[in-house]
């Protein structure tokens, strides 16, 4: 792989796979690929969901509301979830069949107790960044190659802002699994082909 790509490995936390309290389904299946994937690029980036226990996002936080529902906040709509990756839980570690022991930096997001955060770059009010764009610009990064959970929130919405930044963006499609939440992944396909994100089954 060329010195300019980076791969982001996104929210591959066991609250994402299989008896996770956000289960994704098939979220481990995707691990054994993420880890040869990996080998093959010098820059690898993984992302953590890290939130407070009294997140904004999380149903139990809002008397009467259910997990997946919509609110409005002052940043926009909401989804709110089924309270997960809680800030040094468990399920908020990095999955641990993950073997990447090049990984060059982790990214927590989602700390901010009134702001969610889907994206590795910005979190959803959309002007508070992570840190990331100014860490690939750095290291010479012009395309960046995304995995992970989940295909329509998480690593959507990194893919759509890595494009904004100006860096080219492929998304691994077997090196992820989507919610698919009330047609949202084919929602983010469509939002994704316009901004110029690129699809490749898999690199292997």
């Amino acid at each position: 792989m060329q010195k300019n790509s980076a791969l982001l490995i996104i929210d591959v936390q066991p609250d994402f796979c299989p008896q996770g309290p956000l289960a994704v389904p098939g979220g481990d299946e995707i691990i054994p690929l993420i880890n040869q994937l990996a080998t093959s690029f010098e820059t690898v980036v993984l992302t953590q969901d890290w939130h407070p226990p009294g997140h904004v996002s999380f149903a139990a936080n809002h008397p009467g509301k259910a997990p997946f529902e919509t609110i409005t906040l002052p940043y926009g709509p909401q989804v709110l979830w089924p309270t997960h990756c809680v800030m040094g839980s468990a399920g908020a570690a990095l999955h641990p069949a993950l073997n990447i022991p090049h990984a060059s930096a982790i990214i927590r997001k989602g700390s901010n107790i009134n702001v969610d955060s889907y994206s590795a770059f910005l979190e959803a009010d959309r002007t508070t960044r992570t840190g990331l764009d100014g860490y690939l610009t750095s290291r010479g990064i012009t395309h960046v190659y995304l995995a992970g959970l989940a295909t329509d929130f998480c690593v959507a919405w990194s893919a759509e802002d890595a494009r904004a930044f100006g860096l080219e963006a492929t998304i691994i499609e077997d090196a992820c699994r989507a919610i698919d939440l009330n047609g949202s992944l084919a929602a983010a396909w469509a939002r994704l082909a316009a901004c110029g994100v690129q699809r490749a089954p898999t690199l292997i």
